[in-house]
């Protein structure tokens, strides 16, 4: 049985085209990214988020008074509503993990009934992650400082000190690689909810959802995770082996639309690579480096012709470790990034004004017969 004539059942909408976009293009085949026209190689490393926010938007990078009036209106939009700030102190006093913390708060954006509630959301939730971070570590919150960047002011209020270009660079170019990726889950709910007219808030709250299962978000720390279990360069091919023996997944390697190496990795990568040189463990990066010769060596060994390659889990586990994160963190760190994409989809589905209602196929019994609770 089916829905509306000539449809069919695709399990998982795979390879199913729900929307036509500008705001970025993945080619899995060709292990390409484009963001609004620009490959993630050329951008990522150049923008700064805030250059990277304004493009998505608006479809074209901003002149320098354009820059300086976007990041003055950011400055201006990070305050928390006290009601915000209060579930957080809540949450903190009931230990509630940090994902469901930045779902529960985000939903409380639209109390100061802002006007420009995109802005908002991409200005906050930075604001609510180190809130929150330092809650939970019985520290008080650090007040943005307004002549700081995005993500200096991120990496300021997590430790109350003013970081270095080196780690601001860094932070910015993982921000920029993560800030859109296609249809991906969190995006498309995010687009499906705004497309029945509901505001941008519940938008994104329901985004923080689905990023916030681990099919979707959850594979960074696991990554960083296997390279602290095998400690020295010498343990990683027995450890390795040993995984691949018993059907383990390595993880951050491979991904379900790159056939070939995820282009978000080679530019994490570099982005490491320059960090690691002038700040953070050295032991640690070479180590990593080693893990990762080594897995797709294995990879290739045990399963040939899969082509399993490094996904941008594997270096964003690293660069934000080398950045001082721990890996409760990464995952809405990664949300902070991705609001980004997430608003730009949400102004573009809005635009098109059209609800976003897939059939579904009955699969169920027919021609059942009621029977009275006594006869059952």
């Amino acid at each position: 049985m089916g829905g509306s004539s000539g449809s069919s059942f695709v399990a998982g909408l795979e390879g199913v085209v729900a929307a036509e976009t500008r705001i970025s293009g993945v080619d899995g085949d060709a292990g390409a990214l484009t963001l609004a026209g620009y490959p993630v190689e050329e951008i990522s490393g150049r923008a700064s988020f805030e250059e990277m926010v304004y493009l998505l938007w608006h479809d074209e990078l901003p002149n320098t008074e354009e820059l300086a009036a976007f990041r003055g209106a950011l400055a201006g939009r990070r305050g928390l509503p006290a009601a915000t700030l209060e579930l957080l102190r809540a949450a903190g006093a009931r230990n509630v993990p940090q994902m469901d913390a930045l779902r529960m708060a985000a939903g409380t954006l639209g109390l100061d009934a802002p006007d420009d509630p995109a802005l908002d959301l991409v200005a906050r939730l930075p604001v609510i992650v180190a809130t929150y971070h330092r809650l939970l570590n019985g520290q008080e919150p650090v007040v943005p400082d307004p002549d700081l960047g995005h993500a200096a002011n991120y990496l300021y209020m997590l430790d109350g000190e003013r970081p270095g270009e080196d780690s601001v660079r860094a932070l910015e170019t993982y921000l920029n690689t993560v800030s859109d990726h296609g249809m991906n889950a969190s995006t498309f709910a995010a687009r499906v909810i705004v497309a029945t007219r509901s505001d941008l808030v519940s938008a994104i709250v329901g985004a923080i959802g689905a990023l916030k299962g681990p099919l979707h978000g959850g594979a960074p720390g696991p990554a960083l995770d296997v390279v602290f279990e095998i400690g020295e360069a010498g343990n990683a091919e027995p450890v390795l082996r040993e995984k691949l023996r018993r059907g383990e997944r390595l993880m951050g390697f491979g991904h379900r639309i790159y056939r070939v190496r995820d282009p978000r990795a080679d530019v994490l990568a570099e982005a490491a690579e320059k960090l690691f040189a002038t700040d953070g463990d050295r032991d640690l990066y070479a180590l990593a480096l080693e893990v990762e010769k080594t897995a797709l060596r294995l990879l290739e060994e045990h399963r040939p012709g899969r082509n399993l390659q490094t996904n941008v889990e594997f270096y964003t586990a690293l660069l934000l470790h080398g950045l001082g994160l721990p890996t409760d963190l990464f995952t809405p760190t990664f949300a902070i990034g991705r609001v980004a994409g997430w608003t730009a989809h949400c102004l573009e589905q809005r635009s098109e004004d059209r609800l976003i209602r897939p059939q579904s196929e009955y699969v169920g019994a027919t021609d059942r017969t009621w029977l009275p609770a006594q006869e059952r």
